[in-house]
């Protein structure tokens, strides 16, 4: 059988590479990857809480419409009492469907990136010329809203067609989120140039732990903990990113809240001088300029 290749980068040891700082010498980056998605009512995609019956599927639709009318805001909340940044990932339609809920994360300085139209459809199934238009509109939207163009990019359900990263590139983007292959940034080959891919998670990561694996809060929590603690050991011998994936329509429930409280709470106390609070743009951009 001959394998199949992405082509985008080679195969490289973590334990082979050059070392390098993150600022002021830190060694363990941490960012919140924060996602404010929307979701099309009785039809499209979306995550369920329960089995969904016949459309229109009122369980499930107003479960997820909960994380940005309560759950989005209370995090939000949370961040402002520890004083963490975060990057928001943001569906284009947000700011129709909710009003105001973006431009709270962009008036703290967090960094707004690019997570397509809507969660309701994924980009990886679309034509070339269809893909091109969605990442088109939706840069637009975030760009006209907040006057610079955004830096990043997740595919809406981490949805990538084959051309995805050249899309991206050649729309002016430096960096994607959705090959979730490392632990530190890795240089991607495009048809026009290269673009960089900033660790995402999909181990610490709300959705699939548990919505997928059915985990709860607190497992969620020790998690967080745990990984951190390893990381934070580890990173003493290689510089890392850890990133944190969260929804309001999971984390931002007030019983698991709770945990995600404590769980950043053990981190900030912990990891001292030798963490970087940061967001997925400010990695990029510390990366880029080491020209490794």
């Amino acid at each position: 059988m001959k394998m199949n290749h992405h082509h985008r980068y080679s195969y490289s040891s973590i334990t082979d590479r050059p070392d390098f700082d993150w600022p002021d010498g830190r060694r363990l980056a941490i960012y919140l990857g924060m996602n404010l998605e929307c979701f099309s009512f009785g039809d499209g995609l979306g995550a369920e809480l329960a089995p969904g019956g016949p459309q229109p599927d009122v369980l499930n639709y107003t479960w997820r419409d909960y994380g940005n009318r309560v759950g989005a805001p209370r995090m939000l909340e949370l961040f402002d009492r520890l004083n963490l940044p975060c990057t928001a990932l943001i569906n284009s339609e947000l700011y129709t469907t909710a009003p105001g809920l973006a431009e709270a994360f962009a008036a703290r300085g967090d960094e707004i990136a690019g997570h397509g139209r809507t969660n309701a459809e994924r980009q990886g199934t679309l034509a070339e010329a269809d893909e091109r238009a969605l990442i088109a509109e939706a840069t637009e939207v975030l760009t006209n809203r907040h006057g610079q163009v955004p830096k990043g990019w997740l595919g809406p359900w981490i949805s990538q067609s084959p051309v995805t990263p050249d899309l991206l590139q050649e729309a002016g983007y430096e960096y994607l989120l959705d090959w979730c292959h490392d632990d530190q940034p890795t240089w991607m080959q495009t048809r026009h140039g290269h673009i960089l891919s900033v660790p995402y998670p999909q181990e610490l990561n709300d959705i699939p732990q548990i919505v997928g694996r059915k985990r709860e809060g607190a497992e969620f929590g020790d998690m967080l903990i745990d990984a951190f603690d390893v990381m934070l050991e580890e990173s003493a011998r290689r510089p890392l990113v850890m990133g944190i994936a969260l929804h309001g329509y999971l984390m931002g429930h007030p019983h698991r809240l709770k945990h995600l409280d404590r769980a950043l709470r053990h981190m900030l106390a912990a990891g001292g001088d030798a963490v970087w609070w940061t967001t997925a743009g400010a990695i990029n951009d510390h990366f880029r300029a080491l020209k490794l």
